[in-house]
């Protein structure tokens, strides 16, 4: 398989694999779409269960009470009976406030009843709404569940086809040089073949030797980017690229180095004649 034939394969892969990156990132997200809905569900329940438990223990507390209310009728009614029995002002005294205190419990008594009924009313209605929230919001959630299993079924599905047609591209071809490939995919978004351009990658925009920079435009090998290891394919510009490729120096990843220095030097240099000219003035 020649050189081209890689780099046509690879371009189709490339894309075949943006594609599936794009696929698989939708299908880890629709079911995330439904989390908000389902939060919303088990909070309303979670609601509907404390208000039924606090509306039964407010009905057990609306039993007790009557209950309280019918032993305090029970004993004023009792004293009230007693009432012609009496022979001394001390039980008339005594039998008087025994009504009085029973009478008293029976006005709070109902007052607390009436309270607890109100609320038992009040909860009722929460209720209600809840349960019609609740029926409305899991309709709603069916609904949504059966769009996203219909929409990750359809991608699912299209996912399918990219793995045979992945296969189909990658057959005979280099394991590890698809697996770096591959990573490299995954790792620039589906970016993994760029240009060079003037002896830059244009991923990771590092100036690359001349000599490396020679070796891709030849053509004859498949070459990685040092810096990024994206593969890297010559690109024509404009004529100063030329110039590059032209040069006799050849250049080495170690020369970047030297490079740098040799600018900082000049740029001294230059900073220096300022200087020189400014105190000649």
């Amino acid at each position: 398989m020649t050189t081209v034939e890689i780099f046509e394969k690879l371009r189709s892969l490339q894309d075949v694999l943006a594609k599936k990156i794009e696929l698989e990132r939708e299908i880890n997200y629709i079911p995330k779409m439904l989390v908000t809905q389902e939060e919303l569900l088990q909070r309303l329940k979670k609601e509907y269960i404390e208000k039924d438990i606090e509306r039964n223990a407010t009905k057990i507390t609306e039993m007790e009470l009557k209950n309280s209310l019918f032993e305090a009728e029970s004993t004023r009614e009792k004293a009230e009976k007693h009432m012609s029995d009496i022979s001394t002002q001390r039980e008339y005294e005594n039998l008087d406030k025994e009504i009085r205190d029973a009478s008293e419990k029976e006005s709070q008594y109902r007052k607390e009843i009436k309270q607890k009924e109100q609320k038992i009313r009040d909860l009722d209605n929460d209720m209600e709404q809840k349960k019609e929230l609740i029926d409305q919001q899991d309709a709603e959630l069916s609904q949504a569940k059966a769009r996203v299993e219909s929409e990750l079924a359809e991608r699912k599905k299209l996912l399918a086809g990219l793995e045979a047609e992945e296969k189909e591209i990658t057959e005979n071809m280099d394991e590890e040089l698809l697996f770096k490939f591959e990573r490299i995919v995954k790792k620039k978004g589906g970016n993994g073949i760029v240009s060079i351009k003037g002896g830059v990658c244009s991923s990771c925009h590092m100036i690359l030797p001349v000599q490396f920079a020679n070796s891709v435009r030849s053509g004859k090998e498949i070459v990685s980017c040092p810096y990024c290891s994206s593969i890297l394919f010559y690109e024509e510009s404009s004529d100063s690229e030329e110039s590059y490729f032209d040069d006799d120096t050849t250049g080495s990843l170690s020369d970047l180095e030297d490079l740098d220095d040799e600018e900082d030097i000049e740029d001294e240099y230059e900073e220096d004649d300022e200087k020189m000219m400014d105190y000649d003035e």
